[in-house]
This record gives structure tokens, C-alpha cells and sequence, in this order.
């Protein structure tokens, strides 16, 4: 059976059939459309399942008690089955030809509420492969656009003109570049261009919904694929400034490519990830620069790596936004790092109990792994979280001669209140 002229029905969601049906009995157009499509002509599972349609939003909601209409800027309505949500969105229409009161002056579509109909929406949508409509009641397939050719050859490419299209909606670029490493495509050689020549247009995008494109692209199972073809596509640097410019003299790169690689593996794992310890990689030389900054400036350690965390977090978040449940647990994982080495007395069990301990160890592992030259401390903590009371005596016993072996030196001169202040 060719798997790109057929879908198994039985892969279909019964809730979206159930939707398709009401409206058609309803008289109004509906079909299947978008990467559900394309992700059953690969064989692959849909994570959810989208329905296009001529009713309006406010017509769908009166079929579905069990939905509601979203969005601003264009508006959709989510029917709720349980915990499945078919989403329902009208045909778009197209742009108008001049740019007015909807777009910027970069040429973004700020209001998208244009309905239209089947054919101008095929049209509208981004890319070839998510313009594959299919009626699960009539089996019909219908493309338009050719994208069952393009999921053949494995490329991906815009409906249209890739510097228009990624002008009204830069995060098209981002959706470009997720979907090549999700499913190991090319970018067609004008697309792969246009994102290059417009990289700078994403900056224009809210820093909120720029946050939610980076966990799809990071937290999805494929984030090191993600990595790699931004760098290569020269998007990282618009998103993250400060990581990038670090990588001119710090192992930034290969830390955030073992943190990904390592969230990869839990999320094939089904072990839960966040996005606090892959933040805490992209930003933890900016960090680490910035303390060094402030303690040379005569903060104190503490108060250093409070400020800098202040600082590099808030330049991000002109960026991409970092809600506070994500940006506290990562200062906790930078904060502990400078906690690790202390390993005498009660210290290591009190760091041992804090409730971000684990992470910030599997951090310290990363961290010698990119090339942190940390005195064999990963493997000091790997062998104490497993070794016997008795041993832990030893080896905190061992940690305490040799810090006092580094600190024995000649008593100096009691400084004046100014040179305390350069020594501070």
C-alpha cells in the first residue's frame, strides 16, 4: 500500500469524525487538514487533529456546547471531548492587496479575521504539506498545492512567495525549522534563503508567544535536531543574543547541545523535562559573565549572583518571555552550582535535601561534559549519593584537609575600610 495515497481511518479520532459529520448534516463544509493529515500519510501519530470548515466561529459554537471560540488574532473555536480538543477553524480568505490598519509596518499580519472560501484557504495556509484536506465521510482526499509530492521528496516549501509569507507571519520560520527536524526534510533552497535574509522579523513577534515556539521546538523530542538547524539557518542568535555572543569564547554551544540531547533522551524516556534546565544551559555562561562582572565591580559573591541572574534574565525576556514557575527553578540550579564544591561538615547533605539538588547535579555533569574543568566534582557527587555513612565521613573528611591544605597562608595586615572595600 503507498502511504502517501491512502489513510488508515481507524488512526482517525472518532471526536473529530463526530465533528466533521455534524457540520456536513448541517450543511456546512468540513474536512480534516494540516499535519494531521500529513502525519498519517507518513504513518505517524497525530498529536491532535485540526478541522477547516465554511461555518464561522460563532456558528460552530452554536453546534457544540462542549466548545468555545479563541484567539485575537484570528479566532477558533476548540470542541472539547474529555481531553482530546478538536480544533475548528473557518477558510481564510485572502490578504488585501495593500497593507493597511491589520499589518505592520514589516509587512505582519496583526488581524487575520478574514473568512474566504475552500480554495482561497488552501492557498492561505503556510506550507505545501499542511494543505492536504481530507473528508473522513466521503474518503476524499483533495491537494491543491501539492504537498503530497513535497512529503514524497521530503521537502518542505511555502504556498507562494517564502519572503511574503514568512513577512506576514516570521514565526513561520520557526515552524519551518521545527518541522525539519521533526521530520528530517529539506528547506526548499528560496525558503532556506528567506530565513536567512529575514531572520531579524522575528523580533517583531511577542516575547510571550515566542517562549511557547521555543518549548515546541526544544521540548518536543527532538530539540538537538531543532538546535542544529537554527544555528545553521542563523536563527538562534535572534532569539537568544546573549548565548550566542557567548559561544565566542565559552563552551555555550556544546552545553546547550548536551542539555537538549539529554532532554531528547527523557522525553523518549517518557520522564518528565522542563524548560528551566534547558534555559539554564542557553544562559549559564551569559550568567557566569556577568558575576564575574559585578564581583570585579566589588559585589559580593551572594549579591553578585543574585544581580546577574536579574540582569541576564531580564535582557532575555525582551525576547522570549520566561514565565517565573520556569525562571525560579533555573537561579536554583545556577545558585547551587557555587554550593557543590562545598563538601565538609553538614554541607553536602544540606545541599543534597534541596529540592532542585538533582537537577543541578545533572547540570554539573553537563558541565564538565561541555569541557568545565571542575576538579573531578561530578564524580565526587556521584559516589557520595550512593556511598555508606561511613564512607561519606571519609570522603567529607578528605574534601576538609584538602580545603584547609588551599587556604593555609600568611596572615596579612589589617586593611583600611577602602581597601576592604576593593578586597570586597
Amino acid at each position: 500500500m503507498n502511504a502517501l495515497s491512502s489513510i488508515e481511518e481507524s488512526a482517525i479520532s472518532i471526536n473529530a469524525s463526530k465533528v466533521i459529520s455534524r457540520l456536513q448534516e448541517n450543511g456546512y463544509q468540513a474536512y480534516l487538514v494540516g499535519g494531521c493529515i500529513r502525519d498519517l500519510l507518513l504513518r505517524k501519530t497525530p498529536k491532535d487533529f485540526d478541522i477547516a470548515t465554511d461555518a464561522t466561529p460563532e456558528e460552530v459554537r452554536e453546534l457544540f456546547r462542549n466548545s468555545r471560540i479563541i484567539g485575537k488574532r484570528f479566532r477558533i473555536v476548540h470542541v472539547r471531548f474529555g481531553r482530546e480538543i478538536i480544533e475548528v477553524t473557518t477558510f481564510r480568505g485572502p490578504h488585501a492587496e495593500e497593507y493597511d490598519e491589520n499589518h505592520s509596518d514589516a509587512g505582519m499580519t496583526l488581524n487575520d479575521n478574514v473568512y474566504g472560501t475552500f480554495e482561497e484557504d488552501v492557498f492561505r495556509r503556510d506550507f505545501t504539506m499542511n494543505a492536504i484536506y481530507f473528508d473522513p465521510q466521503g474518503k476524499d482526499m483533495i491537494d491543491l498545492a501539492g504537498g503530497t509530492a513535497d512529503i514524497k521528496s521530503q521537502m518542505i516549501r511555502t504556498i507562494g512567495n517564502p519572503a511574503g509569507r514568512l513577512r506576514e507571519d516570521p514565526v513561520r520560520m520557526l515552524r519551518a525549522i521545527r518541522f525539519q527536524a521533526k521530520l528530517g526534510f529539506a528547506l526548499e533552497s528560496d525558503l532556506k534563503s528567506s530565513i536567512g535574509s529575514l531572520g531579524h522579523l522575528i523580533q517583531d513577534v511577542p516575547a510571550a508567544r515566542l517562549f511557547e515556539e521555543v518549548l515546541k521546538l526544544f521540548l518536543s523530542g527532538y530539540g538537538t535536531a531543532a538546535f542544529e538547524s537554527m544555528m545553521e539557518n542563523g536563527m538562534y542568535g535572534w532569539l537568544f543574543p546573549d548565548s550566542k555572543r557567548s559561544m565566542e569564547s565559552n563552551a555555550t554551544e556544546e552545553l546547550v547541545r548536551l542539555a537538549l540531547n539529554s532532554t531528547d533522551q527523557r522525553i523518549e524516556k517518557r520522564m518528565p523535562v522542563t524548560p528551566a534546565f534547558i534555559y539554564a544551559a542557553v544562559l549559564w555562561y551569559p550568567f557566569v559573565e556577568e558575576k564575574e562582572r559585578l564581583e570585579q565591580a566589588g559585589e559580593i559573591n551572594h549579591a553578585a549572583a543574585n544581580e546577574a541572574a536579574n540582569n541576564v534574565i531580564s535582557k532575555q525576556q525582551l525576547f522570549t518571555s520566561i514565565p517565573k514557575r520556569f525562571s525560579g527553578p533555573m537561579r536554583e540550579i545556577w545558585f547551587l552550582q557555587s554550593r557543590l564544591p562545598a563538601r565538609f561538615g553538614q554541607k553536602p547533605d544540606r545541599t543534597m535535601d534541596h529540592k532542585r539538588f538533582r537537577a543541578a547535579y545533572d547540570f554539573l555533569l553537563l558541565r564538565e561534559l561541555a569541557g568545565e574543568q571542575t576538579e573531578q566534582l561530578g564524580e565526587w557527587w556521584t559516589e557520595y549519593q550512593e556511598a555508606t555513612d561511613e564512607r561519606k565521613l571519609d570522603m567529607k573528611q578528605a574534601s576538609n584537609n584538602g580545603r584547609q591544605r588551599k587556604r593555609k597562608r600568611k596572615p596579612r595586615k589589617k586593611s583600611s575600610s577602602n581597601d576592604n572595600d576593593l578586597l570586597n
